[in-house]
């Protein structure tokens, strides 16, 4: 099975894998973001992230692989009544723009191993504008042994070391490592290994 086939298997399902509502590392950081900024929300799945940042008055496109996520994150936006621009993409081949964003929001996209991270790393770093904002929430590897989602191969979790490794010519960056219990939607329930990453460019 293809990654493409994988998602929209997942994202089929009835209602929203994660929920509607925003994550809870987005909403706790959501005095850093105005009306009128930029926005690009990556892999924004079914748009729970997109949509909260288009209802804060900010300019949100959303990317993902599956058309079928995206079609519920459009439902999701107009049942909110905020306009979400989205865009079907596979972001180890999708042509990142340069400097086109004020703030990046990439949460839990963890299906890149190691070679093609760096790659996805890179686009967003030239997609943010100077002084852009990235928010960045991913496991780390103790969260195998929860079991409460995110992938079960080491290598696609995050450690501080990788993300101030990747990130080091940011002007500033901020790293929180914590074990918190998530109740997003399904798929996101119970205790999990989580690493937060405030930066700009």
């Amino acid at each position: 099975m293809s990654e493409l086939e994988r998602w929209e298997s997942r994202y089929s399902e009835p209602g929203y894998l994660f929920g509607t509502e925003p994550s809870v590392f987005l909403k706790s950081h959501a005095h850093l973001l105005r009306p009128g900024l930029t926005a690009l929300a990556v892999a924004d799945g079914e748009g729970r992230n997109g949509v909260f940042l288009a209802e804060r008055g900010l300019d949100v496109l959303a990317i993902d692989i599956s058309p079928t996520a995206l079609a519920k994150a459009q439902a999701l936006a107009k049942e909110r009544g905020v306009a979400l621009r989205t865009e079907v993409a596979n972001l180890h081949d999708w042509t990142w723009p340069t400097g086109a964003f004020d703030a990046i929001v990439a949460i839990f996209i963890q299906f890149s191993m190691p070679n093609l991270r760096t790659r996805l790393f890179a686009g967003i770093k030239q997609a943010l504008k100077p002084g852009g904002l990235l928010l960045l929430q991913g496991y780390r590897p103790e969260q195998i042994k929860y079991k409460t989602g995110g992938p079960s191969d080491p290598e696609r979790l995050y450690t501080r070391a990788l993300l101030e490794q990747a990130f080091a010519d940011f002007s500033s960056l901020a790293i929180e490592e914590h074990d918190s219990v998530l109740s997003e939607g399904s798929h996101h329930i119970g205790t999990a290994a989580l690493i937060d990453l405030v930066g700009r460019k």
